[in-house]
């Protein structure tokens, strides 16, 4: 019995030593992924940042801060600050932040996302407060990267780098609104009448210039007509003439080819054609008797 009780109290020595020892390691062992580290602090002094990997620990020694190094982005509320020419607008804007040095992160500042917040509200105002309100909503990006700036300079001490700011939404007030969508409509009838004038310009101008090229078309389709008449006649001109000179010539050899007899039988014969006639005249050529003459002396 004795010895079935020592056996016992053993194991239960050996169990309360495993949990012990299982609560140790629990303790110590920290597994740190790759976009994290561990700000430790050993007996109250910082000793570093461990990680990423396998990190030991000292229980009820060591304590550790886990901090983020990704890229974070943030939301600040709609605040209303006042322009340079006294228009209240309400903003709200992003801002994009990432840890570069763990340790400042975690001793220079409690909450640095707190603290970023209030400074980013306190600048924004700063910033829209020295520039007219059509600057503000016009210039974003030089607003964007004022504010950068500013945070940037602040924040750097803390081992956080603000890598961008953006605005998000600019909300003037109602009687500015109305004015620019006053402004707008007279923008558009303006850049309307605008486009009607050209459309119709360059309309007059194509006519002109259509009209101007069929005018210059028909005058040299008109000149084109005149030459090939002019060529035409010219050409018809030289033929009647060739063809005069040809039948002249024709009329010469016929004529050297003739006799004095066979010109007065011709002569006779015209004027047999002119007896037949019914008038009562008769004309005898002066030529007459000679040319009978010289037919009976050519007979004999």
């Amino acid at each position: 019995m004795d010895q079935f009780v020592s056996t016992v109290e053993t194991w239960l020595l050996i169990g309360g030593i495993g949990f012990l020892v299982i609560i140790f390691l629990s303790l110590a062992i920290r597994i740190i992924p790759e976009y994290q580290r561990l700000v430790v602090f050993r007996l109250g002094r910082c000793i570093g940042s461990r990680g990423p990997g396998l990190v030991l620990l000292i229980p009820f020694v060591d304590t550790a801060n886990r901090v983020d190094l990704r890229e974070q982005v943030r939301e600040i509320p709609a605040q209303t600050s006042i322009t340079k020419d006294n228009a209240p607008i309400s903003i709200d804007f992003l801002w994009y932040y990432k840890v570069f040095d763990p340790v400042q992160s975690v001793l220079q500042v409690g909450n640095f996302e707190l603290a970023a917040q209030g400074i980013a509200t306190t600048t924004l105002r700063s910033v829209i407060g020295g520039i007219m309100l059509d600057g503000v909503l016009s210039e974003r990006e030089q607003i964007n990267n004022s504010l950068r700036a500013r945070l940037d300079e602040v924040t750097e001490r803390w081992g956080v780098k603000v890598t961008n700011v953006e605005i998000r939404e600019i909300i003037p007030p109602r009687d500015v609104q109305d004015a620019m969508n006053r402004q707008l409509s007279a923008e558009r009838n303006r850049r309307a009448v605008v486009t009607e004038s050209t459309g119709t310009r360059e309309a007059a101008i194509n006519v002109a210039e259509g009209e101007k090229q069929s005018a210059i078309l028909k005058a040299e389709g008109e000149k084109q007509a005149a030459i090939l008449k002019a060529e035409g006649e010219k050409q018809a001109q030289l033929l009647r003439a060739e063809g005069y000179a040809r039948a002249l010539e024709k009329i010469t050899e016929v004529a050297r080819t003739l006799d004095v007899n066979t010109v007065t039988l011709q002569y006779f014969d015209t004027l047999k054609n002119m007896a037949s006639n019914p008038s009562t005249k008769y004309i005898f050529p002066m030529e007459f008797t000679s040319l009978l003459s010289n037919f009976v002396k050519d007979r004999k």
